[in-house]
């Protein structure tokens, strides 16, 4: 059966009506990465981490949480370049445990990727209102807030959801080229915090450095996985991808490492010009700037903040859209759906559902309440990618293996521990979501996917 599956994922598509362009090089994916990763994790997440979990210690909590994200990049980087498929874990689970546990972990791919997208959008449209603040423009609270806010709809935020799906709908590679002009904005601002931080350093900022103990760190590498989500994303690109056994593990692994680089640096300045007890603020590296001085700086910082939450959005969002291919594409969504238009070659009927249900997330849901569930089905599907090397290297030892994890089963083996610890981290009220939203999909799964299946 497992032969029969493989067969049926090849990498190259056999419909022309839902075959993709190949446009994307290794270093298009490489900037896509770090369009995906830095974003929330760097403006947002860094201080908030630091003030309420870990302190100047925040710095191992993202060494630990970039830890366990490499191990299960490694895996991907092989399942992408030996299995292909434009469905990510989704498609990886289907082959290596079958369809059920597919649908169960492409269910939550979409939890996740729907609740990352609209959370990053609320993020978004707060900094932008900011701007316009800074400007003397003062916009309604009423299309500014939720309706929990006291406000009637989040109005910056459904509009740009639907401005980056017109982008999505135009086409890969014009996208790749919009976010690799923003991810040079994003470093270009990171880069110039750095400068400006390490000539303002107080090392008296750091005499407590565990003020939470080691269970804060551990908490802290919980909250912050939330900043690597994103290079998952770069494995649902086979099909639109140059040279996808080559490009796709290059550009996941050395976005991962790039971007880890830059959130342990910028965690280790941001607490150390500032005591991290004033940190648990929308905008901490913005703020901090302002406390030492630098108001024009921080102006700057607001601004790339805005473009890389931008770029975050467009790639996970991507992402979304193509495991939705791949489900439609097995029968598990309606197969109408993953049409691809035969002008712009993307999905978009896929783009525009995707995109309708994120905005109603991002104009109606308080920011805390999207941002709950996102982590747990992350860590999930990555334990599940991790296991599935180990499973694919028993059942296909002479499977070829384009790119190959290193010190197999050693490191997929730790990256399932590592990914169940810090979902062990994570409140109980995540758990309860998650097995809410787990029920409801094997639901849906006896009442529609299986009685729809292609495999079937």
């Amino acid at each position: 059966m497992l032969a029969a599956l493989l067969r049926k994922k090849p990498i190259t598509p056999v419909h022309s009506e839902t075959e993709l362009h190949r446009s994307l090089s290794a270093f298009d994916l490489t900037l896509m990465g770090i369009g995906a990763i830095i974003g929330a994790g760097v403006f947002v997440l860094t201080g908030i981490a630091a003030a309420t979990k870990a302190g100047p210690a925040i710095v191992i909590s993202y060494f630990i949480a970039g830890l366990a994200s490499m191990f299960a990049a490694l895996a991907y980087a092989e399942l992408a370049a030996s299995i292909g498929g434009s469905g990510s874990a989704y498609s990886y689970a289907y082959i290596g445990f079958g369809e059920f546990i597919a649908w169960i972990i492409g269910w939550n791919l979409l939890l996740e990727y729907i609740m990352s997208v609209g959370t990053v959008a609320i993020g978004w449209s707060g900094y932008v209102n900011n701007l316009f603040q800074a400007m003397n423009i003062y916009l309604p609270d009423a299309i500014t807030k939720n309706p929990f806010e006291g406000g009637v709809i989040n109005l910056l935020a459904v509009l740009i959801i639907f401005l980056l799906a017109v982008l999505l709908c135009v086409g890969v590679k014009q996208s790749a080229r919009f976010n690799a002009a923003i991810v040079f904005i994003k470093l270009l601002t990171i880069a110039i915090f750095i400068a400006v931080a390490s000539v303002n350093i107080d090392i008296k900022n750091w005499e407590n450095f565990l003020p939470f103990g080691w269970s804060g760190v551990m908490q802290g590498a919980a909250l912050v996985f939330f900043a690597y989500i994103g290079f998952d994303a770069l494995s649902t690109t086979v099909e639109e991808a140059i040279e996808p056994q080559r490009s796709i593990p290059i550009g996941i692994l050395l976005s991962l490492v790039i971007c880890t680089t830059i959130y342990i640096v910028v965690a280790a300045l941001l607490t150390a010009i500032v005591p991290y007890t004033i940190l648990n603020v929308e905008s901490p590296v913005a703020d901090a700037l302002l406390k030492i001085g630098y108001h024009s700086v921080a102006g700057i910082i607001a601004a790339g903040a805005i473009a890389g939450l931008t770029t975050v959005m467009l790639v996970v969002f991507y992402g979304l859209t193509r495991i939705c291919l791949a489900m439609s594409r097995d029968g598990l969504l309606p197969v109408s759906i993953g049409n691809i238009n035969s002008k712009t070659r993307t999905p978009i009927t896929i783009i525009l559902i995707t995109a309708t249900l994120i905005a109603c997330i991002a104009g109606f849901v308080p920011i805390h309440k999207a941002a709950e569930l996102v982590n747990i089905g992350t860590l999930a599907a990555f334990t599940f990618v991790c296991g599935g090397v180990i499973i694919f290297r028993a059942t296909h030892p002479d499977l070829e293996r384009p790119f190959k994890l290193p010190f197999s089963p050693y490191v997929p083996i730790l990256g399932m521990i590592f990914c169940i610890y810090l979902m062990f981290n994570l409140s109980v009220d995540a758990w309860w979501r998650f097995g809410i939203w787990s029920v409801i999909g094997i639901v849906l799964y006896f009442a529609y996917g299986y009685r729809h299946s292609v495999l079937e």
